[in-house]
């Protein structure tokens, strides 16, 4: 692999990283990926809610796109301690490309109408969810491999501005194409998206992710965690941080509804959402200096939390924008936080299973939340699903504050914590 590591001195940020032969191209195909998920996202969650009007119907295209994580992803994880993580992400991106694109297929040979259309939405979130279980964990452990250690923190920021960027750029260009030409093209934009991080990975990585972990069952995996209360609970708060993104994707049709808007205001506050986890990108490295990543990634779902709750209590689409940006604002520190946090701990050897549990808690969580969502939604209110994951956050920010009883380790921002560090 063309990795940085050899012939450069550490410390370098992530502009500079960003200008690396082989991390600047896998940021960008990254970049495009993402948008093309979220595109896919949003176009989902509208044309499931115009066929159906049932946000129950809307929450199981979530369920069903993040339900593969809870049963394959830490397969998928071991695989990536043991075998070759580049071939491994460009498969789970081949089968991710293969969900939006079959859609388009399926409907120009037979169309969407109805139940059924509902239901081949359905399917192909499902497809793309098997593709985020193969491939994520190896996209996930690739990146230490491409940085110094000492680069790591400014790597993982780095890593979370193609979702940031994305989660703004996505739902606002899906809902765009879906008003101006109908889902077909949406959906289709989408698959080219994953073509195009195929292509990226194919010809500027080479097959040097291959590690050899000395036990790589998962089981070993779960006792190495296991071991590690702290890590535990950063990979609790990860999976509450999941918990706390559901509501912008699930409920933005429920709640443009609401506001007596449509499909434009469902696409502004997705997109308004990743606004908010954009304006925090640069705030995050003079923030981690000051306060800590520990603190940091609690402050995050704080903040993530105040945002929901000024969400439920909003009258207007206005105040409901402003809402949903300060949201995404916390959904940043917090995820970059604890990702960062996670990834100095983890041994190599593991990273591939801790990942896993990492994608596990981000993404598995969803099913469960988008069900919850869209089931409160449907036979309470918005502001009483919304309240609920609010409970959930502020849990988790307790959590994750109790589990630091003393001061980071030696090596805490300073690269992958080493094998057998207390």
């Amino acid at each position: 692999m063309s990795t940085v590591a050899v012939g450069v001195e550490p410390g370098r940020g992530s502009l500079r990283l960003l200008a690396d032969r082989t991390v600047g191209p896998y940021v960008v195909g990254k970049l495009l990926s993402a948008t093309g998920v979220w595109m896919h996202n949003i176009t989902a969650a509208i044309v499931v809610f115009q066929l159906t009007g049932s946000a129950i119907l809307v929450g199981a295209v979530s369920v069903a796109q993040f339900a593969p994580q809870i049963f394959l992803t830490p397969w998928s994880g071991a695989r990536a301690d043991r075998a070759d993580r580049r071939r491994q992400l460009l498969a789970g991106r081949l089968l991710t490309g293969a969900g939006s694109g079959g859609l388009v297929v399926w409907m120009w040979t037979v169309g969407l109408s109805g139940g059924a259309g509902a239901a081949a939405v359905i399917v192909a979130a499902f497809v793309i969810g098997v593709g985020f279980s193969v491939g994520g964990p190896a996209m996930e452990s690739l990146l230490p491999t491409l940085v110094r250690p000492g680069e790591l923190a400014a790597a993982v920021a780095l890593n979370t501005a193609p979702v940031t960027i994305a989660r703004a750029a996505g739902p606002a260009l899906g809902a765009l194409l879906v008003a101006v030409s109908g889902p077909e093209l949406a959906f289709g934009v989408a698959a080219l998206c994953q073509v195009a991080f195929f292509a990226i990975v194919a010809l500027c990585l080479d097959d040097a992710g291959r590690v050899a972990a000395v036990d790589s069952s998962f089981r070993a995996g779960l006792r190495h965690v296991r071991s590690d209360r702290r890590l535990t609970a950063l990979l609790l708060g990860i999976c509450v941080v999941g918990v706390g993104a559901d509501p912008l994707i699930t409920l933005t049709p429920s709640l443009a509804a609401s506001l007596g808007a449509g499909d434009e205001l469902a696409g502004a506050l997705a997109s308004t959402f990743g606004l908010g986890m954009a304006l925090a990108f640069p705030l995050l490295g003079p923030c981690r200096r000051r306060f800590g990543l520990h603190r940091l990634a609690v402050g995050g779902q704080l903040v993530l939390a105040a945002g929901l709750a000024g969400l439920a209590a909003s009258s207007t689409a206005p105040l409901a924008l402003v809402s949903v940006g300060v949201a995404g604002i916390g959904m940043t520190a917090s995820m970059t936080g604890l990702t960062t946090l996670i990834q100095q701990r983890t041994p190599d050897e593991f990273r591939g299973r801790v990942m896993s549990l990492w994608a596990v808690g981000f993404l598995g969580s969803r099913p469960l939340a988008a069900a919850v969502n869209g089931t409160l939604a449907e036979f309470t209110s918005l502001a009483t699903a919304l309240l609920t994951t609010v409970g959930i956050l502020l849990l988790g920010a307790w959590a994750v504050g109790a589990s630091r009883s003393a001061r980071e380790p030696a090596h805490a921002g300073h690269g992958p914590r080493p094998a057998g560090a207390a």
